[in-house]
């Protein structure tokens, strides 16, 4: 701070500068005056001017230090008392534009908030034709057609899911319901929701569970596993889906493992990026790159780590580590 005021108030030391050297010169061309008792008086200036920049300096810097240790948020009661007309312009200034941004910023949240509800509002309205659809397709005699429809229907089906999972994330922490929730349950739920699609694809699944209760809430963890499982029937043919569960120091493990095409190692750091799809398969013109990334995002506030490991050619496997009783300390206060 000392430095940059230095740089500040440059103009008053080169004009003290200035005025000693014209004091100099005058007594060098007159030589009525003395030397002396010009000495004696730059002295004395230069005594004065120190203490006096000094004094400015604390006073001057006081505000100025406040605001620069003031954290950028809009509480105005953090911004310092002025103590000059120029430091009452600044707090002025700041005062009505942290104004205006909190009316923004309101503004801004209604609406967002009016686009989520409005969004939400006709997600659930197109799942009443989207049910109406799906009983239509179920008396269906050509099987074919059938299972061709069905596929397009879940489809559809798991975007619009996906779609209102991805605005109730951010407010996911107001809707934690945490209890004791049999993982097995869950598992063959969504196995079975994506039964159509599996016996079009030729996968299957092998379920082994050793640990079938854990601490969660049932409907974030099942949106979480149907990601995970969605993914990886999207990138196995005629093939089995190894699902089991374990204990590893304490926490109940989750391993989801799918013998396809695999991911390619400089992908693997970036799959749950947010519209990440992939840098080697561009031909994946219907991948969205929204599921991992949801699924990871919905992990979080439930203090589920999820891990990926995978090799080109033989596939990949995804491990959810579920956290242990007292970390959901943090959550739910229990």
């Amino acid at each position: 701070m000392y430095s940059r005021y230095v740089r500040e108030r440059l103009s008053w030391i080169l004009l003290f500068l200035f005025l000693q050297v014209l004091g100099a010169f005058i007594v060098y061309i007159d030589a009525a005056i003395s030397l002396r008792p010009f000495l004696y008086y730059s002295f004395l200036s230069l005594l004065i001017f120190i203490i006096f920049f000094l004094l400015r300096y604390q006073k001057e810097t006081k505000f100025y230090k406040t605001m620069e240790d003031r954290e950028n948020n809009l509480d105005v009661t953090s911004i310092p008392e002025a103590g000059s007309p120029f430091e009452e312009i600044v707090e002025s200034s700041l005062l009505s534009q942290t104004e205006r941004f909190k009316q923004e910023i309101t503004q801004n949240r209604t609406m967002l908030e009016q686009e989520k509800d409005d969004l939400l509002s006709w997600i659930h309205e197109v799942k009443t034709p989207m049910t109406a659809m799906h009983l239509m397709i179920d008396r269906l005699e050509d099987q074919t057609l059938k299972s061709a429809l069905t596929y397009e229907w879940l489809r559809i089906h798991l975007l619009l899911d996906q779609q209102l999972h991805r605005k109730r994330i951010p407010f996911m922490e107001n809707d934690l319901y945490i209890e004791k929730i049999n993982l097995e349950e869950i598992i063959f739920s969504e196995i079975k929701s994506l039964q159509s699609w599996c016996m079009q694809k030729g996968v299957g699944f092998e379920v082994e569970l050793e640990e079938t209760e854990v601490l969660t809430d049932s409907k974030w963890i099942s949106f979480v596993i149907r990601q995970i499982l969605t993914n990886a029937v999207k990138y196995s043919e005629h093939s089995e889906i190894m699902i089991s569960s374990f204990k590893r120091n304490g926490q109940t493990v989750l391993q989801v493992q799918d013998f396809g095409r695999g991911i390619d190692p400089k992908d693997l750091p970036r799959i749950f990026e947010k519209g990440f799809t992939s840098t080697v398969n561009h031909q994946d013109k219907a991948a969205t790159g929204m599921g991992l990334y949801l699924a990871k995002k919905a992990a979080e506030p439930l203090k589920i780590h999820i891990l990926a490991e995978s090799q080109p050619g033989k596939g990949a496997t995804f491990t959810l580590h579920f956290p242990k009783r007292n970390e959901f300390v943090s959550i739910t206060g229990m």
